[in-house]
């Protein structure tokens, strides 16, 4: 048996295991080259629209918007002409495939960074963002789609499942990241979006080129016989049968060739690989440096402490900010860096802000909350100041006494009253100031008993006893 006959062998047995009727090849060459064709207004007005859909939807943040635009874009037919032309070594397909592809790529981004430019605002929401940092991953979705996409083909016989039975499964990957360049074309050139999503397009473009190009290579689409039916069926146009019939067609066409197609095809996913390698090893690093983090906070923080935490991991360093209501010590935050800097191999810095604690701020909430007394019957007038003042400090002292943080022992208090309002002078013992937040609730409360809107709280810290003490003697 011939190597010939051996190879139309295992091509029909691929087909047969992919249920590719082998009568239907001459027409999925016609239909995936009818795809290629530039003057389709049809195609044209599914582009615009299709275009236009996908860059709405990602200002607005909707991913149904942007799926009803993956149902419409029409940019698989050129690719899988593109694909098909690879695999057949058919120049004219290959030179109409991708003219029609840079077109609809020139056309999309420039009617979504038209659309951009008019709103009245740029800002990017997280469909547009998520498109801006491929990496391997989406390499390999890419590659398992334009496998499904091709052999969708091959069993539709042709007909409409060129352009909608792939899309469907394929042209998320394609219309939104081209749409993604034209929101940063459109908000003032923003390099980093428009190389991100330009990375990601490129990337599902090579990557689903190539799976076509099996596809079609291995149900044996480049045959003598189909060659000679389709080349025969476009007879009638000039360019294209000057070009058929040239010498670059031939050579190309020739199977000692088509190694170097192979290779073309594998030097382009490699080259895309590259950034996209680079990508997940820093995705990688970012979950490992945050699973360190979390880890490092679990043995750090007292159950029930935490009430805030904020991560940033940068390539450089790891900031992690910590909001607790109990003090930590430095030797423990240290510890805890240390920690998160062994695992994750990034230079790390734990910063901590104490705040009040919950059960004191839920208690001094509950108070608030509860109906104010009514307001004392009128007092006759012509009373002093001083008489108002002292009946005013009366009133004042069991308010504090019962509203003031049990952690920061109330000292003493003033009141001074003026034309601007009246003032309450507090001194109070501490290690560390009270927080706003506490202040502010407490004047809440004075305010509503006194029925006093215009009463200011001028809160003073004195340290405690225990501190000064312990300062003196590292001093000695």
């Amino acid at each position: 048996m011939g190597a010939e006959a051996f190879q139309r062998i295992r091509i029909s047995r691929v087909a047969q295991w992919l249920r590719i009727d082998p009568s239907n090849k001459p027409k999925i060459y016609s239909q995936v080259y009818a795809t290629a064709e530039i003057a389709s207004p049809n195609y044209w007005a599914e582009i615009i629209l299709s275009a236009g859909i996908a860059t709405f939807g990602l200002v607005l943040n909707s991913p149904a918007v942007i799926i009803g635009a993956m149902l419409i874009s029409p940019l698989m037919g050129p690719i899988m002409a593109t694909g098909l032309a690879v695999a057949a070594g058919d120049v004219y397909l290959a030179i109409k495939a991708i003219i029609n592809l840079l077109a609809s790529i020139a056309v999309a981004i420039g009617l979504s960074g038209f659309i951009v430019w008019l709103l009245p605002f740029h800002s990017a929401t997280g469909e547009i963002l998520a498109r801006t940092n491929p990496n391997l991953l989406d390499l390999g979705v890419a590659l398992f789609s334009g496998l499904a996409g091709s052999i969708a083909v091959g069993r539709a016989g042709g007909g409409d499942g060129v352009t909608t039975l792939p899309g469907v499964a394929i042209a998320v990957a394609l219309m939104p990241p081209l749409c993604t360049i034209g929101f940063g074309l459109g908000s003032g050139v923003n390099a980093r979006i428009m190389g991100g999503a330009g990375l990601l397009f490129l990337t599902n473009l090579v990557a689903i080129v190539t799976s076509a190009f099996f596809v079609f290579l291995l149900i044996g689409m480049n045959s003598p016989e189909i060659r000679a039916e389709m080349e025969s069926s476009r007879s009638g146009e000039f360019i294209a049968r000057k070009l058929s019939n040239g010498p670059a067609s031939k050579a190309i066409a020739n199977g000692g060739k088509l190694h170097w197609r192979i290779i073309l095809l594998f030097l382009l996913l490699g080259s895309v690989a590259i950034p996209l390698r680079k990508a997940l090893e820093q995705l990688a690093g970012e979950a490992v440096a945050r699973g360190a983090v979390q880890e490092a906070i679990r043995g750090l923080v007292p159950k029930g402490a935490l009430v805030s935490q904020q991560v940033e991991v940068g390539r450089q360093n790891i900031a992690v900010q910590l909001v607790l209501t109990k003090a930590i010590s430095e030797e423990r935050l240290r510890a805890a860096e240390q920690a998160i800097q062994q695992r994750s191999g990034v230079k790390t810095e734990v910063s901590v802000a104490s705040v009040a604690s919950q059960s004191e701020l839920s208690e001094l909430m509950q108070r608030i909350s509860t109906v104010p007394a009514p307001p004392p019957p009128p007092k006759p007038a012509l009373k002093s100041l001083e008489d108002i003042r002292t009946e005013l400090t009366d009133r004042v002292s069991p308010i504090l006494a019962k509203s003031w943080p049990h952690a920061a022992p109330l000292q003493r208090f003033t009141l001074q009253m003026g034309s601007d309002g009246t003032v309450l002078d507090v001194e109070y013992e501490a290690n560390r100031p009270l927080d706003e937040i506490s202040i502010g609730l407490i004047q809440k409360q004075v305010r509503e008993e006194l029925n006093d809107p215009t009463l200011t709280i001028s809160a003073h810290r004195t340290p405690s006893l225990r501190s000064t003490a312990r300062n003196s003697a590292s001093k000695r």
